[in-house]
Order: structure tokens, then sequence, then C-alpha cells
């Protein structure tokens, strides 16, 4: 039989989306507001407009459903390579918006500064670790902000677990600096044609990932992505979910936006060794003894209102607009019940992931995707590392009561 003989599956049933939850949205907008208000009065505009950027990327995160973990299992387990071009998409968006912005040189925090990393060591070792621990641990490092805002109860396991692995790592970052430093540092942008060349250099390399996506996923004729509830008409933009393509461009404005008004991109997990450092505080342990929390620029941050951090106050803003998003869609819910292989699963899953961001100098958003839309090489190496760790993850999820992608499933 042909390749275009083969008969691929059915796309999934168009589903209704349930009723908003109206207490859980009038209680999401509160917590909202109260947030905002607590930031404009201990960080002053550019914070409060940066935390209305994270409620922005709650919303878009959620009604996309626009994973990261999930598009590389789905790739490597059955050839489904829809949401690898969806990345695509974003990066490519993302980065002709960088482009403007850097080679402006203005921002309205001073000159923007690209997210330039070593692309060696540090990140073979920290993104495989990420790779393996998103996959065992269920989410990435934004889908465990938004899964954890939108009720997914499990993942607040896999939140706890990336706290331990960040906290962790202040006690070892001599280290961890010391293997950062082998490899050198690649600007795609350091080109004659300057950011212009970056540009050009990004969108070939999309291409080609866009095309080996399209043959592979014609080799193994994949089930289609499981579709989410959707409302009709002008509801859909509020309550049903958006397509993929609409959530790429979204975020990649968003992103764009993160980097105009603070000068640096969108990070996700420095926030959270600051907040299990807090916790140590608040409980009587020291950790001014870490050698990470010895720095002053660090240090400064620990004795700080967290509400002063930016990456903080946006996964909060995350975490919020993802609350609102899922109770708009009817889909919030308390897990009760979680085995516990799934949660033990969730927390070494998170541990490994705190790990590797810390190696890597990011994860899938600081790392990979503001790595690549700042033309630096280190992203494409984060993604490739992580997609080999996704199969080492793959492999062990089922220890953990996790299943995977099989060709004769209707759906991924």
């Amino acid at each position: 039989m042909s390749v275009v003989d083969v008969e691929r599956p059915a796309p999934p049933p168009v589903r209704t989306a349930p009723p908003a939850q109206r207490g859980v949205v009038a209680i999401g907008i509160a917590i909202a507001v109260v947030l905002g208000l607590a930031v404009a009065n201990a960080a002053g505009w550019k914070m409060t407009v940066l935390y209305g950027v994270g409620l922005a990327l709650g919303l878009v995160l959620f009604h996309s459903r626009f994973g990261f973990t999930s598009a590389w299992r789905q790739l490597i387990t059955v050839g489904q390579g829809r949401a690898i071009r969806a990345h695509m998409l974003m990066l490519g968006v993302a980065a002709v918006l960088f482009a403007g912005i850097l080679g402006s040189g203005f921002s309205l925090s001073g000159t923007p500064e690209p997210q330039l990393q070593t692309a060696g060591l540090g990140v073979v070792f920290g993104a495989f670790l990420f790779g393996v621990g998103m996959q065992v641990g269920g989410s990435c490092a934004s889908g465990t902000l938004f899964a954890v805002g939108s009720g997914q109860t499990a993942i607040i396991f896999t939140l706890g677990g990336f706290i331990v692995g960040s906290v962790f790592t202040a006690f070892i970052s001599p280290f961890i600096q010391s293997v950062q430093s082998v490899g050198p540092k690649v600007s795609l942008a350091e080109t004659p044609l300057g950011y212009a060349g970056g540009v050009l250099i990004t969108l070939v390399i999309i291409g080609v990932v866009v095309g080996v996506s399209l043959l592979v996923e014609r080799r193994r004729t994949p089930p289609p992505i499981d579709q989410p509830p959707v409302a009709k008409g002008v509801l859909r933009a509020l309550r049903g979910s958006w397509p993929l393509w609409v959530g790429a461009v979204l975020l990649a404005v968003l992103n764009a936006a993160t980097l105009f008004v603070s000068g640096s991109s969108w990070g996700i997990t420095s926030a959270f060794g600051l907040w299990g450092a807090k916790l140590l505080g608040w409980v009587g342990v020291d950790v001014f003894g870490a050698p990470f929390w010895q720095d002053p620029e660090n240090a400064a941050k620990l004795t700080a209102s967290v509400l002063t951090d930016r990456i903080s106050v946006m996964d909060f803003g995350i975490m919020a607009g993802a609350l609102i998003a899922a109770a708009l869609a009817g889909s919030f819910t308390l897990h009760r019940k979680i085995p516990w292989r799934m949660a033990v699963g969730a927390v070494l899953g998170g541990i490994l992931m705190g790990i590797g961001a810390r190696f890597a100098g990011g994860c899938n958003i600081g790392a990979y995707f503001s790595g690549v839309a700042s033309f630096s090489l280190h992203g494409w190496l984060w993604g490739v590392m992580a997609i080999v760790g996704t199969y080492a993850g793959v492999a062990l999820r089922p220890l953990f009561g996790l299943g995977n992608p099989k060709p004769s499933d209707a759906v991924c």
C-alpha cells in the first residue's frame, strides 16, 4: 500500500464547553486585582504592566493549551508534529519582533539585552535532565504554572519538586558555573547583515524543522491531537479553546512585550529558587550561607519583597490568568485523590527540572523560547537535548502510572 493510500484516523469530535463557573471566575478576578494592586504599591507601574503581561500569558497558555511537554512526547512516540510546528511559528514571529527591539537598542528599561548563553556542557546536561523531568513530572515550566492555576492539583507536586531542585542548586552554584563555562557563546545575529541575518538563519532552521516534522508525520500516520471543548461565536475568545497558531503568535507578541517593557525576555524558573529560599527563611533556616545567595545582587532579591522580582510577578500573573481562563471555560477542577506513583513522579520530575534549568541557564521558556528568539545558539541546543531527554522520560513514565500516545489511539 502506498503512503497516499494509508487511511488516517478520523479527526476527534468537537465538544462544547461546559457553562462558566461564575463563582470561581469572581474569585479569580478578585485575586488578580488584589495582586495587581499589591504589585503596583510595591514596585510601580512597569512591574504592574509586566504583571498584566503575565495575566495575558496565563489566558493564552490555557485557551490554546499550548504545550511543550506534550509536543515533544507526541513527536517521538507517534510522529505527531502539529504542536512542534506551532513552536516553530512562535519562534519565527518572536525572532522577527526581537530583532526589531534588540536592533533598535531601545526599551522602556534601557538597552534591551538578548538571552545569550553559552552553548556547551551546561546546556547539554541541564536540558537533558529537564527533558526527562518534564515527561516524568507531567509538565514543563510554563505548563506547571498554568496547570496549577487551572486547578490541576497533581501539578502542585511538580511545582514543589521544582522549588526543591532550584533551592538545591543554590548550594552548588560554583560547580554549576564551572560547567556552564565549558563552551562558546554564539549569536546567530553576529553576521554581516546583523539582526536581519540572524532572522534569515533562524527562519532557515525553522524551515528545516518544519520539513522534518512533516516527513515524520507522513511516514508514521499519527493519530490527531485531542481537541479541548470549544464555545461558539464570540464566546470562543473567552470560554473556548483557541487554535494553536493563535497561541503561538500571541505568546511571541507577549514575550516581545516583556522584552520591550523590562529590557529582558520572558523567563520562569529563577523565581522558584527565590520562593524556596524565602520559605526556608520564614521557618528559621539560614540560606545566606549558600554560595548563590552570597552574591550581592542575589542577596538583595532575597531580602526584598517578592513583589519586586520581575520573574515572580509574571509567574503570579500566569497562575491568576489561568485560573480565570479555566473558570470561564468551566473546567476548573481540584483533584482530591492523586495516585501515589503519580505524586512521586511529579515530585521527582520537578526536582530534575529545577536542577536542569539551572545548569542549562533556563527552562523551555528562558532558554529555549527566549534563547532562540534572541538568536542564541544555546536555545536550539537546548531544544535538541530536551528531545533526547524526552526519549528517556517517555520510557520512565509507565513506572509512575503515566501513559504514552500509541499509533492505535483515536487521538493523542
